[in-house]
């Protein structure tokens, strides 16, 4: 977004719902100026509260306050804000995602700080938690809700080179339950991964294992998240979409794998080759 509309939205954190708002007005803002609540509503897919409640995130006491906001923008010209571009959007948020890349491409460098942000360099930070991750066996990992598929991801790839991992993405007892046997079994650390929007059972479970005396690690969206951990490992996700997407902490979190496995390359090697002589034989995979 551009312009007048993207000063409004910048660092709000809006939820789906208003997200689908604002990106009709992005896209449609000549005329959406002239809609009513109820026709914006219709147009963006919402309901007529949801634009209210955009509104008044926005700080506005209601729509028609946030309409008189947006009409000098168009009626004004020259605000930059670009209408009715095909996909438009989608192309932003790619390259939205491209910039995350870069960021974090920067930041894995010894050489201090990368951007205009000062986020710190994760060089060194990534390659001393990949050295206590390593040594952590058991290694439980855990995310829940839309932070379990990058769990899950994770997980897959630690179990190639590290003897025991244990996955945890279901909330409850059976989390306790899980960090606890961990804990037990003579793990020393847990990896969390918390992506907006950040579950109250993932922090709580990390204050759980604090009192368990395990130490935390966190891949997360922003250095200054709203708990606590050992380390904080932050990667920007993208937020031009309806739903954030995940690149920049994907590609974290496979550089910490590798970081892992650097760690502990003859214990490394041995798994990979074992693993690799399995598939071969039982035909996991096709030729």
């Amino acid at each position: 977004m551009t312009g007048g509309l993207d000063r409004l939205l910048e660092g709000r954190r809006l939820s789906p719902v208003q997200r689908r708002i604002a990106h009709y007005l992005h896209e449609h803002l000549n005329e959406a100026i002239f809609l009513s609540s109820v026709e914006l509503a219709d147009r963006a897919g919402v309901s007529q509260p949801s634009v209210t409640r955009f509104a008044m995130a926005l700080g506005f006491a209601g729509y028609p306050e946030l309409r008189h906001a947006l009409r000098p923008m168009v009626v004004g010209g020259g605000d930059g804000v670009r209408t009715g571009e095909p996909y438009g959007q989608l192309r932003e948020a790619v390259d939205g995602e491209i910039r995350n890349l870069t960021e974090i491409r920067e930041r894995l460098s010894s050489s201090g700080t990368a951007n205009g942000r000062g986020a710190p360099a994760l060089d060194g930070p990534v390659r001393e938690l990949g050295m206590a991750l390593a040594a952590s066996e058991p290694l439980p990992i855990l995310g829940l809700r839309v932070s379990s598929g990058l769990a899950t991801t994770f997980a897959y790839y630690a179990r190639r080179i590290h003897p025991d991992v244990r996955l945890l993405t279901h909330g409850g007892s059976e989390l306790f339950d899980g960090l606890h046997a961990a804990r037990r079994a003579g793990a020393g650390w847990l990896l969390v991964v918390m992506l907006p929007r950040y579950p109250a059972e993932a922090v709580e479970a990390l204050e759980r294992a604090t009192a368990l005396g395990l130490r935390t690690a966190v891949i997360t969206d922003r250095a200054d998240v709203p708990f606590s951990a050992d380390v904080v490992l932050d990667a920007p996700v993208g937020e031009r979409l309806v739903f954030d997407s995940h690149a920049a902490p994907l590609a974290l979190a496979m550089v910490l794998v590798e970081a892992m496995a650097d760690a502990a390359p003859l214990r490394t090697r041995a798994r990979l080759e074992e693993y690799e002589r399995m598939t071969d034989q039982t035909g996991v995979f096709l030729r």
